[in-house]
């Protein structure tokens, strides 16, 4: 499977990250112990929403909507 998700910082309000994994639980755990230098200043993370899907290509292009203008209204209308 490939996983399009969106984390929320603790340790900033309103601070978000995007991203695309094929074993989400790793991804989250190298997030939480600051192994991504985009995402280490702001950790602890928290997932609060993941989408799963069978082909890459639909995760990626997924993910790129959501790191979009309308892509991030659209996550903060309807998926947080």
């Amino acid at each position: 499977m490939h996983y399009v998700y969106i984390l929320e910082s603790d340790a900033s309000a309103g601070q978000q990250y995007i991203g695309y994994s094929r074993n989400l639980k790793q991804r989250i755990e190298d997030h939480n112990l600051g192994h991504s230098p985009h995402t280490a200043k702001y950790r602890p993370w928290n997932l609060v929403f993941y989408a799963a899907f069978a082909k890459k290509f639909k995760a990626l292009e997924f993910e790129s909507y959501l790191k979009s203008h309308s892509g991030k209204a659209f996550a903060a209308k309807r998926l947080l």
